[in-house]
């Protein structure tokens, strides 16, 4: 046999790859129309994946408001000793990686642990104070660069009308709302959307502790396109969702 014969034509090649490209683009198109299915049809999987995600992500967010809004308050607001260092340090820790906090949190909960009879291990609640630590740098940092670029003669002003400690609290945050909703908005991103916390302190425990994330990354492993893409669209339209709220509310304020 000659080598011309051996050799594949340039046209069956192009066939070839062009019989691939259309597989390609008709598995994707069919997962998405299945992803789409799923959410529809109220899929009891995907449904308890984004239950469990909304409870996590609100005690977490609840948490780190309460600690990181007066304390990244009283960060960009009093001069203190060390003031310089903490803020270098708080800094530091906003790229602190996830599966780092994940073996911290896990040391101290698991069984063996200081914090092991609390029996926080595979439970929202376990989840959640490593999702705290993950998403508490965000805010202390983005609050206290907010109140340290507010107008220098606020404080003055609220002096003189007679406002007190409380007083110059709400007002300086009230002035510096929209940076801390974007603060906010930020670290809920950082909680939602990481694997390794809630994959090493919750388990991934169907019904109980499966988040969005952690589904995704299971369900395409197994090779189920379809509920990963799901899943992710539904993620996708909780951020979108948020960014829409927060671009309203700023229309609000300027008009």
């Amino acid at each position: 046999m000659s080598n011309d014969e051996q050799r594949p034509s340039p046209g069956g090649n192009r066939v070839r790859r062009a019989s691939r490209e259309v597989n390609a683009l008709g598995y994707l198109s069919e997962g998405f129309l299945q992803g789409i299915s799923l959410i529809f049809s109220m899929n009891e999987e995907v449904w308890s994946a984004v239950s469990a995600t909304l409870r996590l992500s609100g005690l977490s967010m609840a948490v780190t408001l309460l600690i990181g809004v007066p304390l990244g308050f009283l960060l960009g607001y009093c001069s203190f000793p060390g003031r310089g260092v903490l803020r270098v340090v708080v800094d530091a820790l906003l790229s602190i990686p996830t599966v780092v906090v994940g073996l911290l949190v896990y040391a101290f909960i698991s069984n063996r642990g200081p914090l092991g009879s609390w029996q926080l291990l595979f439970t929202i609640p376990g989840m959640a104070v490593g999702q705290t630590i993950l998403a508490l740098p965000i805010v202390l940092s983005l609050t206290a660069s907010a109140v340290e670029n507010t107008d220098h003669r606020l404080r003055s002003t609220l002096l003189t009308l007679g406002a007190r400690r409380w007083g110059l609290l709400f007002s300086t945050l009230r002035e510096a709302r929209h940076q801390i909703l974007l603060a906010a908005l930020t670290a809920y991103g950082r909680v939602t959307a990481e694997v390794g916390v809630s994959m090493m302190l919750g388990g991934n425990i169907k019904w109980h502790t499966r988040t969005i994330t952690t589904a995704i990354t299971l369900e395409t492993g197994k090779g189920e396109f379809s509920a990963g893409i799901a899943l992710g669209i539904l993620l996708l339209a909780f951020s979108l969702l948020l960014n829409g709220a927060l671009s309203f509310l700023r229309r609000r304020d300027a008009a």
